[in-house]
């Protein structure tokens, strides 16, 4: 299943490749706000289906564009796919982007690739058997303190993300870490967790096909995956941390009050804390999901 996995996103991939060579041309249109999609991704998207199904035509299919459309709908066996995953990376000939597809059998996710076809990088994992790039076997990073971490996140840029929440979870993360970084592609930012190229992730608003090949990716190459409280059942939550055991397990505590999850008391605290810190829209800001308190000064975790 693996193998069928690398063949689609390796077919997708040459379709991307092609597009890129003349990107302009490209037909765009748009989902909503800031939320592209092209002839490209449809494509791409198109190509995968057809090679997934013509290996396992009993098994469903999640897709980016398509939802649940084509494929079994009963099935234990899901494929998750992102054909074009930083599409709006893809349009402007910012190199990076990637083909995301994900094995869910009975809801938990077994087979894992995640292809950048402007690098031929090609990321693998199978569930207790290990992940990969380009054949070599991968780890998180070995790093414990956060000052020495880099992390990499999303940015809000739909109408109606909460822009100023955003605001006060950086002013949380940036002085406490080496670098902040927005690549643009959750699920290669994934990837590049996985490989210790990035100590952490995290993101709010990513629906499952952002996520699952990366999740798997992450865990297999000994990190942990959750939402922002730490929960490990975080696939349909929209929000999203990643990371090293150590830096994961550092991050939770600053993260989790941000969470949707967060408790009334903290969502509490986050009102109080936006308005004497002058946050800009504050005020009309809605309690839910909106949880923030005034950082806290970090604990370098025993050596």
């Amino acid at each position: 299943m693996l193998n069928v996995a690398v063949k689609a996103a390796r077919a997708a991939g040459a379709i991307i490749n092609r597009a890129a060579l003349d990107v302009e041309s490209v037909r765009i249109s748009q989902k909503q706000v800031n939320d592209f999609v092209t002839e490209v991704d449809h494509a791409a998207e198109q190509t995968i289906i057809e090679t997934l199904l013509t290996a396992y035509p009993g098994h469903g299919i999640l897709a980016e564009e398509s939802g649940s459309t084509h494929g079994a709908k009963d099935s234990e066996c899901v494929w998750i796919i992102d054909p074009l995953d930083g599409t709006t990376n893809f349009i402007h000939g910012f190199p990076v982007y990637c083909v995301s597809i994900a094995l869910a059998v009975r809801g938990k996710i077994e087979q894992a690739v995640i292809y950048d076809p402007s690098r031929n990088d090609l990321f693998t994992a199978t569930k207790g058997r290990g992940a990969y790039m380009n054949d070599r076997r991968l780890r998180v990073s070995k790093r414990i303190r956060l000052q020495e971490c880099l992390i990499s996140t999303g940015f809000p840029f739909r109408p109606g993300d909460n822009f100023n929440l955003y605001l006060r979870m950086m002013s949380e993360i940036m002085p406490r870490t080496a670098g902040l970084r927005r690549p643009g592609a959750a699920a290669l930012d994934l990837a590049y967790v996985a490989a210790g190229f990035t100590d952490a992730f995290f993101e709010n608003g990513l629906q499952p096909w952002d996520m699952a090949a990366g999740s798997l990716l992450v865990t297999e190459a000994g990190g942990l995956i959750g939402n922002f409280t730490g929960e490990p059942d975080f696939l349909d939550q929209k929000e999203c941390l990643a990371g090293s055991p150590r830096i994961y397990g550092q991050l939770v505590p600053i993260l989790s009050k941000y969470s949707k999850f967060a408790t009334a008391g903290e969502k509490a605290a986050v009102r109080q804390t936006m308005t004497l810190h002058g946050t800009p829209g504050a005020a009309a800001a809605p309690a839910a999901d909106e949880a923030v308190a005034s950082p806290t000064p970090e604990e370098d975790p025993p050596r």
